[in-house]
């Protein structure tokens, strides 16, 4: 399992690529969908799905270049099945000026274990940033993909529509902070991190954090 981290979009969002020697797993494509192109067809993969951990500008802006370039469905949370085509809710009209509309996804996450052609990961619902944020573990290789509800020494913003910090707070503690130690954090922003050491030191919610 090889994974490659592009920043990609007018915040430079980390987009990633899962791929083995056939095939990929396109995550959060959030904009430059040429370098993308240009990536997959260099390593000779066929990417088989485009996964979205949740539907906030910066992870999209390429999602329907990409979808008609190689084929494939788009997975995300039923509860933002809509913000793809509604630059209010994706709120891309407040903050770049530019409306970022997209087709619907065509595959809705369900919590559990879930394979995609030769991938096989966990879906967890992680709301707080976002109400249908989603983390992907894949356990086989130790590592999680936490969109924006965990960062290194930080999490994802809760001050947008449909964000709860008392929810966010509860996907970590409940959910990511279950994970061994040992699990590789890639977040939607900024370097990856651990498991372990956000645990211990996140400002904001640390394994046993009361406020």
């Amino acid at each position: 399992m090889n994974i490659k981290k592009m920043s990609l979009g007018p915040l430079g969002t980390n987009c990633y690529i899962i791929f083995d020697r056939k095939n990929a797993l396109i995550v959060d494509p959030g904009g430059d969908a040429d370098q993308i192109i240009s990536f997959v067809e260099r390593e000779k993969i066929i990417p088989q799905a485009i996964l979205l951990t949740h539907a906030h500008f910066d992870h999209i802006g390429a999602v329907d270049e990409l979808r008609s370039y190689f084929k494939v469905n788009v997975y995300l949370h039923e509860q933002e099945k809509s913000w793809l085509s509604d630059p209010q809710l994706n709120r891309s009209i407040f903050f770049t000026g530019n409306e970022i509309i997209t087709k619907e996804p065509e595959c809705l996450w369900v919590p559990g274990e879930m394979t995609i052609a030769s991938f096989t990961f966990d879906v967890i619902h992680t709301p707080g940033h976002s109400p249908g944020s989603v983390s992907l573990i894949f356990r086989d290789d130790q590592f999680v993909i936490s969109g924006d509800a965990l960062f290194k020494r930080g999490i994802g913003r809760t001050d947008l529509p449909g964000g709860s910090f008392p929810q966010l707070k509860s996907s970590l503690q409940n959910g990511l902070y279950k994970l061994p130690d040992e699990f590789t954090v890639f977040p939607g922003h900024g370097p990856h991190t651990t498991i372990g050491d956000e645990k211990m030191m996140n400002p904001f919610v640390s394994a046993r954090s009361s406020t």
